[in-house]
């Protein structure tokens, strides 16, 4: 109850500080200027006492805190002790949903007059790093409230706000997005499920793989071709929000992978679904460009899971070289391992400053394609290196399940394969770089 009602004070709070975080450094230009004493000094993480301290980082304000301090309590309380059992399920329960969506952790970035909490950036950048704190990758929160929610906020039309958002918000309604195909991936372009008129509605066929919150889903966004003729394929795709349950769509088993184990991730089925008019999300044919317009927040929210993993590994990882003993004393006092965790902790504070930056231009709506797809490429190729090593470290003990780097580790390696291949992320940096002007 406490931590409820925490969340609630703090986060309307945060619905007024939008811009503190980018204003910070501004504030010490402006003390300099004027002559007076600078604000408060907060601590950036190469300072700290530990990586993952509340009240660091300049991009984050006091209201960020106490709203960071009501998030890592829920997933201590309602997250940690259950997620082996969601493990072994292969999903985790309907009641955390709902408890996320009644602590204000469900569409935190979406704007208040639509049915979201209208926070801003670094308090849904506060969700993304606890949860990683955590070290607990089963509930799809980020999935739902920063990537497929936005869709609906921003294109859909009044009734389809006015009809999902809420609902999502809350923890009552699940949601994904159906893009990747057996036969495409990271190639938008070559997506094959197909929807074709019928009079007043649309008639959808094709399958999906790889669904993230596939199998709880209770609203997917789906990605289909829509105008076969289309000069690319680029101009004749478009988005549809079909409901779990509506005839002719089916899930799949729930896919065994070798990470993620909580995450419930499905194949899905659509064999002549008929929708209305009003299953559109957007204008048809536009759906490549939403799609680009919203993948750069999709790859900011992978990188900054990416670092804050980093984080949670290092400080595991510490503590256990302090504890473990050998050859009489802690390994800890070996100059290799010392040196190991050296340049652990400066490639994440040089990959944290990076990506705060990059959480500073999205609040600022600057954050452009190929920024994005350098923090979501780098930090989440530097979160293997550190789980590699912090494994290392550990010895035979970091190979058992029961470990928490293990989990940490296995849980890793589909970040530089979701939202985009690291490939493909530097084809995109590449493409910019070479791009006549």
């Amino acid at each position: 109850m406490f931590v409820k009602k925490l969340s609630k004070v703090c986060l309307l709070g945060l619905r007024n500080v939008s811009g503190r975080g980018q204003a910070a450094a501004r504030l010490y230009s402006e003390a300099h200027e004027l002559g007076r004493p600078p604000p408060p000094t907060r601590l950036e993480t190469s300072s700290a006492a530990n990586l993952m301290d509340i009240g660091t980082r300049r991009i984050f304000a006091e209201d960020h805190d106490i709203f960071r301090q009501s998030v890592r309590r829920f997933f201590q309380e309602e997250v940690i002790p259950y997620h082996a059992e969601w493990e072994k399920a292969g999903q985790v329960s309907r009641e955390v949903w709902e408890k996320a969506g009644e602590q204000g952790m469900l569409a935190v970035l979406i704007p208040a007059e639509r049915g979201g909490v209208g926070a801003d950036v670094f308090s849904a950048a506060v969700v993304w790093e606890e949860q990683m704190y955590s070290n607990c990758t089963g509930p799809g929160f980020t999935l739902h409230s920063d990537i497929v929610m936005p869709y609906i906020s921003n294109y859909g039309s009044e009734q389809q706000i006015q009809r999902f958002v809420p609902d999502m918000a809350a923890g009552r309604r699940i949601g994904a997005i159906a893009m990747t195909e057996p036969g495409a991936g990271s190639d938008l372009q070559g997506v094959k499920t197909y929807a074709k008129r019928d009079g007043g509605d649309w008639i959808l066929n094709g399958n999906k793989v790889f669904i993230s919150n596939g199998w709880m889903c209770d609203l997917v966004v789906v990605v289909a071709v829509t105008d076969r003729e289309a000069k690319s394929s680029a101009h004749g795709i478009s988005l549809f929000l079909v409901e779990s349950g509506t005839k002719g769509f089916q899930k799949g088993r729930k896919l065994e992978k070798i990470g993620l184990k909580a995450q419930d991730t499905a194949e899905l089925f659509f064999e002549d679904v008929r929708l209305p008019a009003d299953a559109l999300l957007g204008e048809p044919n536009k759906g490549f460009y939403y799609l680009m317009n919203e993948l750069p927040q999709e790859r900011l929210a992978i990188a900054a899971m990416g670092i804050a993993s980093c984080e949670f590994m290092f400080e595991e990882t510490r503590n256990y070289v302090m504890q473990r003993k050998a050859f009489g004393k802690t390994i800890s006092d070996l100059q290799t391992v010392q040196h190991t965790l050296a340049e652990l902790k400066t490639g994440i504070c040089v990959g944290r400053a990076f990506v705060d930056n990059c959480i500073l231009l999205h609040a600022e709506k600057r954050l452009d394609t190929a920024t994005a797809s350098m923090a979501k490429y780098w930090a989440t190729d530097l979160q293997n290196k550190v789980a590699t090593q912090c494994l290392q470290l550990h010895g035979g003990w970091g190979y058992m399940w029961e470990y928490p780097i293990a989990k940490a580790f296995v849980d890793c390696r589909i970040q530089p394969i979701y939202g985009g291949t690291n490939e493909i992320m530097k084809e995109l940096i590449g493409r910019s770089i070479v791009r006549r002007k």
